[in-house]
């Protein structure tokens, strides 16, 4: 089974791109799978921090110059390495600013690729063929360069991989429409050549793709007829000199007509394999689509239409998916899990002889199918029969007994009471299978729900609800009135536990939330049950913020003054901004659900305009309670017990700065919101100074961690660490 989640736009393309070019180069990994490295076609290198959908450093050639290859991360040194015009190696640094002014080497020959790994030196590929280290590149630039391929023979794509700390490069090349395979071994110097053979006049591999697992590398190659192939290339051929390396037919993709021409293959976890440029159906034909494919069974598993025509190019990191279509980059997260025959036909692995819909039934089989034969090509399925034990003839029995299918469970729920309603939906929330059919069937039950709720105001079953809310089978795709009728009704727990739960609520309806929450009297919560978790051991209103302040000495990192003029009565100068006479602004349970919009997830971009609806005392108000949050967080040791749900300071954070994006015109003419802003802006000025400080201790730290962990000695035992 496999997934492709909500994608998003990392970066545009550059202007003036082709039909057939999409100004990118390629994606490369960065300092964390957090970060990659993005190479224009032209002259620029940027690196982006993918969360954040945003750049971290760029750097471009002057004009006339170009980046002939994608930049790399040197896993050893933490720099960077490019190639400009070819024969220019480049390398630097984060803070290196001008790219003018970083190294550079003048080499021999042209360079086709530069490959990175993770604990090694990266590895050079020249365009005829020849492999170096950069180490022993760097050491004699002006060093000869032999030449392996033969005249005419193009290298087309490359690979690199660390086996036994040995680096390994793959490349393929192609000559008069034969195409060939090299293994190139650096420990011993070793090349392996394999002829992969052709497919017919106007066939040819358009991407591939490679994976190690076992001393052995398995090659997918995608060709232009649809046909996806696979190669095994062992690391320890027994043979000398050009070899023959056989393929076998992996899948065809419903090609109808023609042939592909810009498309592109990427190997997935447990058998899975992403696919863009290629059609999923013969019937639409249409090409401008990302698949994922299930290769042991030849199923679609999911797919994304792309906008504006895809180039062909795809890559794949940390679980994400980097596709290029129309003017943009986008970013699409999937997950693949291990499949089985079963999952494949979106069967279960157990049914009944009879037919059942929606069915949460699971019934003694007499026989199971060994559904591992089929991937191993065997000619038949085998059946074998199995003794079942007693506990398991005990837990299918008492799922009998709970079963009850989907669609009458709707027949039951029509027309009654709201009590009837819960006896009803008692037996179905008991028995959770994880299941699809049981989320569905949850979807459907709560669909029901709101439309017989938005139609009659007297009917209004909240603890049936919040059942479903809490099995953390919902989503707001899946019924999206959900948590707009808990609003409506001033259902305030129902609003809690959907934005504990729901997964993939927008911006729109997070801002209606908190607008609620921030309207909403303390006085009117307190019959209302509320989830205070995570701010049970907070102060309530009217409360000064006192506590063991772990360490952190706000009053040394701030020792000037703001800039703006307070009355000294209220604010002296010896005063820091974590005054710790500060209270909280709101209630435990108006801070709890307010915690609930802190942490909760969204985009900037989305989320901005909608937070101009609030109101000026709503700002203030939320400014405030942050504020305190922040000064609690940081100086109390107590909120940071572990178990408590609470906003980390990163999330205060950025809702202060969202704040302020939003409302600072309106902010600054507020003649109540002056004391506030002063204080926030000696709240950013320490928060300047504290990182200020830990970075001086950055190279102790580093060193720490270089540290090799001593054997531990017994149960209790001192260790002296020497830094210097």
């Amino acid at each position: 089974m496999a997934e492709l989640y909500e994608g998003f736009t990392l970066c545009g393309l550059a202007a003036g791109q082709s039909r057939e070019n999409s100004g990118l180069l390629g994606i490369e990994p960065g300092r964390d799978t957090d970060h990659v490295i993005v190479t224009g076609a032209g002259r620029t290198v940027t690196v982006y921090k993918v969360s954040d959908q945003k750049p971290l450093g760029s750097w471009a050639a002057k004009q006339g110059q170009a980046v002939t290859c994608p930049a790399v991360l040197h896993g050893q040194t933490g720099e960077y390495v490019a190639v400009q015009d070819s024969k220019v190696l480049r390398i630097w640094r984060d803070e290196d600013i001008n790219f003018e002014k970083v190294f550079k080497a003048t080499l021999s020959a042209a360079v086709s690729r530069i490959h990175a790994l993770p604990s090694s030196e990266p590895l050079v590929l020249f365009q005829r063929g020849a492999v170096r280290q950069l180490d022993a590149l760097l050491a004699a630039p002006q060093q000869a360069v032999e030449e392996v391929l033969s005249e005419e023979e193009v290298i087309r794509w490359s690979s690199c991989f660390l086996e036994a700390e040995q680096p390994l490069l793959l490349f393929s090349t192609e000559k008069s429409g034969e195409c060939f395979l090299y293994l190139q071994k650096l420990s011993p110097n070793v090349l392996h050549k394999y002829n992969i053979g052709s497919e017919g006049k106007g066939v040819c591999p358009i991407g591939f793709t490679a994976t190690l697992e076992n001393k052995c590398i398995t090659l997918m190659c995608l060709y232009s007829n649809g046909c996806v192939y696979k190669l095994l290339v062992s690391l320890h051929p027994s043979a000398e000199g050009e070899q023959h390396l056989p393929k076998s037919l992996l899948m065809k993709l419903p090609v109808s007509e023609g042939v592909l021409h810009r498309a592109a293959i990427a190997s997935l976890e447990e058998g899975h394999v992403a696919i863009v440029g290629a059609p999923h159906s013969a019937r639409t034909g249409d090409i401008d689509f990302l698949c994922i494919w299930n290769t042991n069974f030849q199923t679609l598993q999911a797919s994304k239409e792309l906008a504006g025509g895809t180039y062909g190019q795809l890559w794949c990191n940390a679980g994400k998916l980097y596709v290029t279509h129309g003017k943009v980059l986008t970013v699409l997260p999937y997950r693949c899990e291990k499949s089985s025959l079963a999952a494949a036909l979106g069967k279960l692995k157990q049914t009944s002889t009879q037919e059942i819909h929606f069915s949460l039934a699971v019934t003694l089989s007499p026989s199971v199918l060994n559904w591992n034969s089929f991937p191993h090509e065997e000619p038949a399925l085998q059946l074998r029969t199995g003794m079942r034990t007693r506990s398991r003839r005990r837990s299918l029995k008492s799922q009998a007994t709970l079963a009850t299918s989907v669609n009458q469970v709707l027949e039951d729920i029509m027309g009654v009471s709201r009590e009837e309603v819960e006896e009803v939906l008692e037996p179905f929330l008991s028995c959770t299978p994880v299941s699809p059919q049981f989320q569905l069937g949850l979807a459907h039950i709560a669909v029901e729900l709101l439309k017989r709720s938005q139609a009659d105001p007297g009917f209004y079953p909240q603890s049936v609800l919040a059942r479903l809310a809490q099995t953390g089978r919902l989503s707001h795709s899946s019924c999206p009135g959900f948590l707009m009728l808990a609003l409506e009704k001033r259902d305030y727990f129902l609003a809690q536990l959907c934005l504990q739960h729901f997964p993939d609520i927008p911006e729109p309806v997070t801002c209606a939330c908190l607008k609620a929450f921030l309207s909403v009297a303390d006085a009117d919560l307190v019959r209302v049950s509320v989830d205070l978790e995570g701010v049970s051991l907070m102060d309530g209103p009217g409360q000064s913020l006192e506590g063991v302040q772990n360490g952190f000495s706000p009053v040394l990192l701030e020792e000037d003054s703001c800039d703006v003029q307070l009355t000294p009565p209220k604010l002296d100068q010896s005063s820091s901004w974590t005054d710790v006479s500060l209270t909280c602004p709101v209630g435990l349970k108006k801070s709890a659900l307010l915690n609930e919009i802190i942490q909760s997830s969204y985009s900037e971009s989305f989320l901005l305009p909608h937070l101009k609806d609030l109101s000026a005392q709503q700002v203030i108000l939320f400014l405030q309670y942050l504020q305190y949050l922040y000064v609690r967080s940081s100086g109390d040791v107590y909120t940071q017990l572990p178990g408590l749900r609470a906003p980390t300071m990163t999330q205060i954070m950025d809702w202060v700065s969202l704040l302020l994006d939003a409302h600072f015109a309106v902010l600054v003419m507020a003649p109540e919101a002056k004391e506030l802003l002063a204080q926030l802006h000696r709240f950013v000025r320490s928060q300047v100074r504290l990182y200020s400080e830990l970075g001086k201790i950055q190279g102790t730290l580093q060193e720490l961690s270089k540290i090799n962990k001593a054997q531990e000695i017994g149960l209790y035992s001192i260790e002296v660490i020497e830094l210097f």
